[in-house]
């Protein structure tokens, strides 16, 4: 009994100790935030700012141009997830339900973009929009980051739709459903943790990236949030209580975005990697 009693303790303690080394970094950004400047300089830590203050939100929400950053951010994250689940939904059907010539080798060249990293491009990327006169625009922001998602997109959604019995989508034919209709009517209701689980990885990705807004977009007409949180970095230092209170405020909408879609989206990762 003490050993069973040991078994079950043991890897209740080292996740504990996990889930505190993960989330102390989140809780001193938090805490940052709300504390006095003297605070954050003080060589002894402050964990618990019981004087705080919201002045670092003011001063981070009335930088020049806030509101263009968050317009930017909200166009070329929403289009990116919308473009990515549009293209990639058609593509897992087509791998998951149709032969082709090409296609192990179509999915293996999925496999190898999801695994490249995306920095490597980001030469050609500024070469490609310079050349297309498209810097400082959101379209080809956009384009890239649909790109970024797409290989996961399409590889979890395939999961998904394989693991739907081929015999719903003929019955649902046999009743006088075209191939699309059945599609629609069956299969695509039956793929919202996957649609989730994929929007919740597109949504961060976009929402957070830097190197390639950095590159095509030196116009304030054109630039993301990733941007803003640079701002507060400057000659003279960095205004640590400002870059703090933007990085809570910078985080929120993902963890939103996560509370609200937890469930099923944790069920799609896990289910859509193993089905199929």
């Amino acid at each position: 009994m003490r050993r069973s009693l040991i078994g079950r303790t043991w890897p209740n303690a080292v996740a504990s100790v996990l889930l505190v080394f993960f989330l102390f970094p989140v809780y001193w950004m938090f805490a940052t935030s709300f504390k006095q400047d003297k605070d954050i300089v003080s060589r002894d830590p402050v964990f618990l700012p019981l004087d705080g203050t919201l002045a670092h939100f003011d001063r981070a929400v009335h930088v020049d141009h806030f509101w263009t950053y968050v317009t930017n951010s909200l166009i070329v994250t929403a289009g990116a997830v919308v473009g990515s689940l549009l293209i990639a939904t058609l593509a897992a059907f087509a791998i998951a339900r149709m032969k082709f010539r090409g296609r192990k080798g179509f999915v293996l060249v999925v496999m190898a973009a999801q695994m490249a990293p995306w920095e490597v491009m980001i030469i050609a990327a500024y070469l490609i929009v310079r050349d297309s006169d498209m810097l400082n625009s959101l379209v080809p922001l956009t384009a890239f980051y649909m790109m970024m998602v797409l290989p996961f997109t399409i590889w979890t959604l395939r999961g998904f739709i394989a693991a739907v019995p081929k015999e719903l989508e003929e019955s649902a034919m046999v009743d006088g459903c075209t191939r699309t209709q059945a599609f629609v009517k069956v299969i695509f209701p039956l793929l919202a943790p996957g649609l989730m689980s994929t929007s919740l990885f597109g949504f961060i990705t976009a929402w957070n990236e830097f190197p390639l807004v950095n590159i095509l977009s030196k116009q304030v007409q054109a630039q993301t949030l990733p941007l803003w949180l640079a701002s507060f970095q400057t000659n003279s230092g960095t205004d640590w209580g400002a870059t703090m209170a933007a990085s809570t405020l910078f985080a929120l909408p993902i963890l939103v975005l996560f509370v609200f879609l937890q469930r099923k989206a944790v069920s799609g990762l896990t289910d859509g990697a193993v089905k199929g």
